[in-house]
């Protein structure tokens, strides 16, 4: 996908918005930049219409006045816009006051007393009042009472082109950068969840962007002309329709905000969009790249410069020679010193430790020990030493470093002689699981999972870094061959990671110095998006449907919950994970590595992603038929031939079926009821099979990282110019 940069503060936009144009960060991110990619529209521009003047301002009647009087005086810090719940519209520059000192001109200021849960505990907002705009993923939230997307014609998951068209035809949804003047791809999804049926009324009409929103960047989300199932139109809230048509009233909270609603529809009139057809529109601000990443920069630059130039101190527990599987010749387990940035001991739940004026993390004054385990190929220990390559695994969701030790890990360190060395991912890790089932009775608990997280990251840095230096693991005769030399190439570590560890990946990639390029395997960004889609969180977000019942709440949730994930997964830095680096990192190559049809992190995540970091697609992606979408591969280009020396998307594919359009699990639908209820094991029928574990294990999947893994790599087209497939993986050994 061909990209562009533009300026942050267009001057033509600087009347149109509510507050002033920010100073932008600096290595400002590549974006999408309207170019379509496969399938897609020829414009990015929504339809011009014929400028529409502004009504003339006439009283509102006073049974109406009395109402929204009424509305505000009843829910006063609540948004009138949309009365469903309190934090709605969301996200919103309603929750949101000016603050000249953070990069993007706003605080988040988020109401207290909102989304309690079954034991009446409230949202405690101090946290998510520390960022200065909302996720760069956000769900964009509403609700419209009866509201049909179809006969709406709003853009669906399988056609995102269809929101950027133009050429006179209709846009019902508009998702518009105020900064840049310009239109922003989206789906538009109404809430699918089994439970999201049980009221109509309250399901929410979901927009998602479909590559990351622009840090410090201010937007205005729209709909137009919403009808329901018999093409009765939808009417706009009272608060909205005050402002749409000009109607003044007596309350002061409603009058306060007028200008600003004015801005707003000029700036969309600007756009081409008829004020007259608006159903909702409102404004948010995207966090700044200081308010998504600044902690964890802050982290690395202070431990590294602690480090100084030295490997950090490590410790041997184990070296292990028996019981290994096929081609490893050894196994390593020890520990390796990290500077903690965490509270307390650091155990699981631990708080980031802030300097004194309490913006910044600082050391705890002390150092964490972290664990690793690393396999050592049989090869390298016969041969001549210094060219085994070392690799930085990451493990799945809730696991540990050991699932480093699996076969299939194992097969690609021997079949590629490649070092594989391991470490928990804390935060995120087995220890976390007692924390993450708190946090999910109790999400006032959760600044304490991106926390950890970002230590988790930290640790896996200096992973990269002991396995690398000379003074490092290379020194120990545990990693040392036969013949007394050390099997490691140090000339630079490398990262692979699968599932949670293609997820967190992405945002390790993007601040490690230590290592170029990453095959994130089974990956995504943006866990609001993920959730309800994955079958791994049915157990553990069962716990979070029993304290919040709720399912509106439950959206709203996913969006509040984003704004900190941020701090701790691929969304908050996929913006400069491979080009537009963050000052003192390296560009990055990345390589993602997608399992058609997987049940446990969508590909809609992963395609995601790869628009917004310039993954180009490898064609031909999957075989004729094999995807129901109307427009495939929206926004992302092909490659064009081999080696291919920029990032890429692959998609591995076993067979199994296309997921469902909606925000439900594959498992959750009705297609895969209907194919898969009738069979003896679902599992092990090729269709109704979950491919998440199967490109890794797939032979092409192996010679693209043996190709790509070197100071000179890249991506070879290991599939003989055909789809990329794997074999299902019960019919493999482990």
């Amino acid at each position: 996908m061909k990209r562009a940069l533009v300026s942050s503060c267009l001057v033509g936009c600087l009347a149109l918005i509510p507050v002033s144009c920010s100073t932008p960060d600096p290595n400002p991110p590549a974006r999408f930049s309207g170019d379509p990619g496969l399938g897609a529209p020829t414009t990015s521009a929504v339809p011009t219409v014929a400028a529409e003047k502004t009504p003339d301002p006439t009283p509102l009647d006073a049974a109406s006045d009395a109402v929204l009087a009424s509305t505000v005086a009843t829910d006063p810090v609540c948004d009138p816009l949309d009365t469903s719940s309190c934090l709605l519209p969301f996200p919103s520059d309603a929750f949101t006051r000016a603050d000249p000192a953070t990069p993007s001109g706003r605080r988040v200021d988020l109401p207290t007393g909102q989304l309690a849960n079954t034991g009446g505990t409230t949202l405690d907002p101090t946290e998510w009042n520390r960022n200065d705009g909302f996720s760069p993923g956000t769900p964009i939230l509403a609700v419209f009472p009866g509201v049909d997307p179809v006969a709406s014609k709003l853009p669906g998951i399988g056609d995102i082109g269809a929101s950027l068209e133009g050429d006179g035809r209709p846009v019902h949804s508009v998702l518009w950068d105020l900064d840049r003047s310009e239109a922003v791809p989206h789906w538009v999804e109404l809430d699918s969840a089994p439970s999201a049926t049980s009221d109509p009324a309250r399901r929410a009409l979901i927009m998602r962007p479909a590559v990351a929103l622009s840090e410090s960047h201010h937007y205005v989300a729209a709909y137009l002309d919403l009808v329901d199932g018999s093409g009765a139109t939808i009417a706009p809230s009272p608060a909205f329709v005050t402002y749409r048509d000009n109607k003044t009233t007596t309350v002061p909270a409603i009058e306060a905000r007028r200008a600003s609603m004015e801005r707003l529809f000029t700036a969309l009139g600007a756009a081409g969009v008829p004020r007259s057809h608006l159903t909702l529109a409102w404004d948010f601000t995207v966090a700044s790249r200081t308010s998504l990443s600044g902690r964890m920069l802050e982290m690395r630059d202070d431990a590294f410069a602690r480090l100084g130039d030295a490997a950090p101190t490590f410790t041997i527990d184990q070296v292990i020679t028996a019981d290994l599987p096929d081609g490893i010749g050894r196994r390593v387990r020890g520990t390796f010193e990290v500077p903690s940035y965490l509270e307390g001991s650091g155990a699981a739940g631990a708080r980031l430790h802030y300097d004194r004026f309490g913006n910044l993390p600082a050391y705890a004054g002390y150092d964490w020990h972290a664990n690793f385990t690393c396999q050592i190929p049989a090869k390298a220990l016969a041969g001549s030493g210094g060219t085994t390559r070392p690799v930085v695994y990451g493990h799945g969701l809730l696991g540990a470093a050991d699932e480093a030790e699996n076969g299939q890990v194992a097969n690609i360190a021997s079949t590629n002689d490649m070092l594989y060395c391991a470490t928990d991912w804390i935060g995120m890790s087995e220890g976390d699981v007692g924390n993450a089932a708190q946090i999910l009775g109790d999400i006032s608990k959760f600044p304490s999972m991106p926390d950890r997280t970002q230590q988790g990251m930290l640790d896996s840095l200096f992973l990269a870094r002991v396995m690398i230096r000379p003074d490092g693991f290379g020194a120990d005769p545990a990693f040392r061959n036969d013949a007394g030399s050390s099997i490691i190439d140090t000339t630079t570590a490398y990262y692979d990671g699968n599932s949670q560890g293609g997820i967190i990946g992405g945002a390790v990639t993007a601040i490690a110095q230590d290592w170029t390029r990453a095959v994130l395997g089974v990956p995504g960004m943006d866990y609001s998006t993920l959730l309800s889609r994955s079958v791994d969180f049915e157990s553990y977000f069962a716990i979070l449907r029993s304290a919040y019942p709720d399912q509106l709440d439950q959206q709203v949730i996913y969006g509040v919950l984003q704004m900190l994930w941020d701090r701790a997964e691929a969304d908050g830095y996929a913006q400069h994970m491979t080009d537009h680096p963050y000052p003192g990192t390296p560009a990055h190559v990345v390589l993602l590595h997608a399992a058609f049809g997987d049940h446990q992190v969508a590909n809609v995540a992963a395609e995601v992603e790869a628009r917004t970091i310039g993954a180009e697609l490898r064609t031909p992606a999957l075989a004729p038929g094999r995807s129901t979408d109307t427009r495939p591969f929206f926004g992302l280009d092909p490659i064009e031939s081999y080696p291919h020396a920029g990032s890429a998307l692959i998609y591995f594919d076993s067979g199994t079926l296309a997921a469902p359009a909606g925000n439900i699990t594959p498992a959750s639908s009705a297609e895969y009821h209907a194919s898969c209820d009738v069979v003896a094991d679902p599992e092990t029928s090729v269709p109704c099979h979950d491919p998440h574990e199967d490109p890794r294990r797939a032979t092409a999947s192996i010679s693209q990282k043996d190709a790509f893994f070197g100071p000179s790599g890249a991506l070879t087209d290991t599939c003989d110019g055909k789809p990329c497939t794997a074999v299902p993986r019960f019919r493999l050994d482990d």
